[in-house]
């Protein structure tokens, strides 16, 4: 059996946390518990500030001593998708942002049983090859697949690249790897059906979830059911009078609990969006890890 079935708990290191989506996930599969994140952007920083008060920020990839940095069992590491993104110049490896080398470096010196890795569907084409090579060299072995959100139920498509990779002198010597929580349950809340307007005696769409949602309304209404929460209003008045789409709506979108962003004080719009805008779906980070972990 391994440490967690015996009760104790894995402790997950964070490379580039943003709004910690890929721990969440990590969190919905495994026992773990954050040790310590590593984000400098001041958002997330807050973020994690804000949620997880008693774990450290180590603040700068490029100036951690790793050889300082407490054991983990988990590495997690979102690192920077720009140079592969098709949105961008797809510099790949040649991109001042391409930080694939510090988690690397990580890697190296704290020896954790598993790592994972997600990132946009270009790092496929362009950059992974170099991450897989790296690896290799090191003696772990790795295995990736890309998952949409739509894969869990979201009402978006946002495609990621999940990559687990195993260190072999530490994962899996124990019978059976990792043991693994439950997987959860979705329960109908018929309070939840009334707050959205509800279904009729043959399970239809209703009328006025149609009037304003369109064609979409079945894909809303499965995602509110699956997260356990009904949209916000997805538009908001500004003082000049300009319609947007509010911060609250994107971050349900995200598969969020209500205020994980938004509810985080200081915060301006553009910081929210900027930080929903490059995070991830927690429940796809789960559904990809769980595809990654099966023998």
């Amino acid at each position: 059996m391994g440490t967690e079935a015996a009760g104790m708990t894995l402790r997950i290191g964070s490379m580039f946390a943003g709004y910690s989506g890929l721990e969440m996930g990590v969190m919905q599969v495994l026992e773990a518990q954050p040790a310590w994140f590593a984000e400098i952007d001041e958002a997330p920083a807050r973020i994690l500030q804000h949620h997880y008060p008693q774990v450290p920020n180590l603040g700068d990839v490029t100036r951690v001593d790793w050889g300082s940095v407490e054991p983990i069992d988990i590495l997690t590491a979102g690192y920077p998708c720009q140079p592969f993104s098709q949105a961008g110049h797809r510099k790949g490896t040649n991109d001042e942002r391409h930080l694939w080398p510090y988690v690397l470096d990580a890697i190296k010196h704290l020896r954790p049983r598993i790592a994972v890795f997600e990132n946009v569907r270009g790092h496929l084409t362009l950059g992974l090859a170099e991450v897989l090579e790296d690896l290799a060299e090191i003696g772990w072995d790795a295995q990736w697949a890309c998952v949409r959100a739509s894969d869990v139920g979201a009402p978006h498509h946002r495609e990621r690249l999940f990559i687990l990779a195993t260190n072999p002198d530490s994962f899996g010597q124990q019978e059976g790897g990792f043991a693994r929580r439950p997987a959860q349950e979705v329960t109908w809340d018929n309070d939840l059906l009334d707050t959205l307007a509800g279904l009729n005696q043959a399970a239809d769409i209703s009328h006025e979830m149609r009037l304003r949602w369109g064609d979409t309304a079945p894909a809303i209404l499965t995602w509110a059911m699956l997260t356990g929460h009904a949209p916000p209003p997805i538009v908001g008045d500004r003082a000049d009078y300009r319609a947007e789409t509010t911060t609250e709506f994107i971050e349900w979108m995200m598969g969020l609990p209500p205020g994980w962003v938004t509810g985080v004080p200081g915060l301006t719009r553009n910081q929210q969006l900027k930080a929903l805008g490059n995070g991830v779906v927690p429940a796809q980070s789960a559904y990809a890890l769980n595809h990654l972990l099966t023998p």
